[in-house]
């Protein structure tokens, strides 16, 4: 990002006034000895300018004035952080003696220093990337004319009239960047079979680079003014480690060396997550996997080594583990409600594959929308992870409990803002009458735990309606859909059930009835 200001000073009587020099400008006490600013950007901080004036009285009369700036703006389609610091010192009578200007970007750095040699002459020295220096002499007037401005009631006095800037900038969107887009949509595509393999170039190629920018950050950023950004940043630090730790014995004699070989040179291409690395381009062979085999969602959810089936409701306790009327009818025991509620739970898994589509289909989706995608996936693992916990408390085998993928098949043939509808304006919206009544019956259980998982849940979900009406329009609004909201949804509904005759029911039970956990196997596993 580029940004010219051009300085009309053809007008003087629209300033406020005019001195000679600074000792004009210093004496009359019109600047504030330290000042901080925020900078921003369409409405949004970019960041900060910081302004210090040291006014030494004592033994050298004179005075040091202290200036920073930092920005962070994408450049070129990459987010850089870009520093400028700069001081001067001037004598008794207000006469630059010495400057010093330092300007940084995530691969370049500059830095100027001016000494007064004579009265206008000024030995200049240029520093590059610390690979190269230049020394020459300019020269530097004595002193020059300052302006300032009148201002009025909404600059508090400091801005100006006659000063127009003239800016180049690169529109900033929300849109994902398309070659971070395109090198996410080589590393899930179709090149290999072995899901191993594309585990192994998220897990040992890019989840590093992402360590690896965080730690960059927490290098250039500034202690005292990033401290909030850094804090969070440190987290994210000991998430990424924790997960290269856990996922290293899952990968351990996985052969990936060519698949990790072709995502680190289009990673590199990029100069890593940053661009803060050193850009390799790539080779003009390369190949992208994508453009032989143009990516599409999968057809079917992998949950080895776990068994699936269609669909784990039902009505017959003899074939599927949560029968429906059993959760509201109160002649059910309420381990058995516990039961098949932890099995619900763990079931939202399916949420986390198909609404994870809907993150991919929407690139151009405002951040936030996004955001609140990120927490609503986050959400549905947690609850998953509620029943994968629990259910092995109680005396279940994980192994015998079918995960049911009828959700993802249906929602997959369906756009994305239909997806949303159905998952937010539908699954969750109705399911607060069930859940009500089996948070009644669970309590009788005096099961603190299951009350405090359940009562998450619960209110994880009424957070995934509001942002359905939140998000829902706005997901309308860019495929083309002008219907009324309320009616769209019903349309969405019916359309559901058409494409539910077509492709729900198609996944047969892994298990035989003998082997799979079901609603007769879980009254006797509650004792029953």
């Amino acid at each position: 990002m580029m940004f010219w200001v051009v300085r009309k000073e053809a007008f003087p009587e629209l300033f406020g006034g005019a001195g000679i020099g600074y000792r004009n400008l210093l004496s009359e006490g019109i600047i504030g000895r330290e000042s901080w600013m925020k900078v921003l950007f369409a409405g949004k901080p970019i960041g900060y300018t910081y302004t210090r004036i040291d006014m030494n009285d004592s033994v050298t009369p004179g005075c040091t004035i202290s200036s920073r700036a930092a920005l962070t703006m994408n450049v070129l389609g990459a987010v850089q952080r870009i520093s400028a610091n700069a001081a001067a010192t001037l004598d008794s009578a207000f006469q630059l003696n010495t400057f010093s200007c330092q300007f940084s970007t995530g691969n370049a750095k500059t830095q100027v220093r001016g000494l007064r040699r004579t009265d206008e002459l000024f030995e200049l020295t240029v520093d590059t990337d610390g690979s190269s220096s230049r020394s020459m002499q300019v020269k530097v007037p004595k002193d020059a004319v300052l302006y300032r401005g009148k201002g009025c009631r909404k600059c508090r006095g400091t801005g100006y009239h006659g000063r127009t800037g003239l800016y180049e900038l690169l529109t900033t969107t929300d849109a994902v960047r398309e070659p971070i887009r395109r090198l996410f949509t080589e590393a899930v595509g179709a090149a290999t079979a072995d899901p191993l393999v594309i585990a192994a170039g998220f897990y040992e190629v890019l989840k590093p680079a992402l360590l690896a920018a965080y730690r960059h950050y927490l290098e250039v950023t500034d202690p005292l003014a990033d401290w909030p950004s850094k804090k969070l940043v440190e987290d994210f630090v000991a998430d990424e480690e924790r997960h290269l730790r856990e996922i290293a014995p899952h990968l351990a004699g996985v052969d990936a060396r060519e698949w990790k070989l072709h995502l680190t040179q289009a990673l590199d291409d990029l100069g890593g997550w940053l661009g803060q690395e050193t850009r390799l381009p790539l080779a003009a062979g390369y190949v992208w996997q994508q453009d032989l085999t143009p990516y599409t969602h999968p057809a079917t959810c992998n949950r080895a080594p776990y068994p699936v089936c269609s669909s784990v409701f039902g009505l017959d306790p003899r074939e599927d583990p949560i029968v429906r009327p059993w959760l509201t009818d109160p002649q059910t025991d309420a381990r058995v409600i516990r039961l098949m509620v932890y099995v619900w739970l763990m079931m939202e898994m399916d949420a986390i594959d198909y609404l994870a589509t809907v993150f991919y289909d929407t690139p151009a989706a405002p951040f936030d929308l996004h955001h609140d995608l990120a927490r609503h996936l986050w959400d549905e693992s947690r609850h998953s992870q509620f029943g994968f916990r629990q259910l092995p408390k109680l005396g279940v085998d994980l192994k015998t409990v079918e995960h049911s993928l009828d959700l993802y098949h249906i929602l997959v043939q369906m756009p994305p803002h239909e997806r949303y509808a159905m998952m937010t304006m539908e699954f969750e919206a109705n399911s607060f009458p069930t859940k009500a009544t089996v948070m009644d019956r669970v309590r009788e259980l005096n099961d603190f735990e299951a009350d405090t998982l359940l009562a998450f849940d619960r209110n994880d979900e009424q957070n995934h309606v509001r942002y359905g009406h939140r998000w829902l329009p706005e997901m309308m609004a860019m495929f083309g859909e002008e219907r009324p909201t309320e009616e769209f949804v019903a349309a969405t509904r019916e359309k559901f059930n058409r494409l539910a005759g077509l492709y729900g029911g198609r996944t047969p039970h892994s298990l035989p009835r003998e082997q799979r956990l079901t609603g007769d196997k879980l009254r006797r596993i509650a004792g029953i």
